[in-house]
């Protein structure tokens, strides 16, 4: 087994889990996966919350209350 087999693994395991993990963890491998800005983790947000609904942000109030 290679170091990136490994990777891929645990990319993989983190992945099935990712919308049972804590948030502060998802934010944690978010940010080790594609640090600062760019199309990367635009691209990276929208499918993570494409593929697992429960970590999508709350829609924006439209009027105040």
């Amino acid at each position: 087994m290679t170091a990136l087999d490994v990777q891929r693994l645990l990319g993989k395991a983190a992945l099935t889990h990712w919308s049972s993990l804590p948030r502060d963890v998802q934010e944690l491998l978010f940010d080790a996966a594609v640090p600062g800005e760019g199309p990367d983790r635009t691209a990276m947000a929208t499918i993570l919350h494409d593929q697992h609904p429960k970590t999508a942000h709350p829609p924006k109030p439209t009027a105040l209350a």
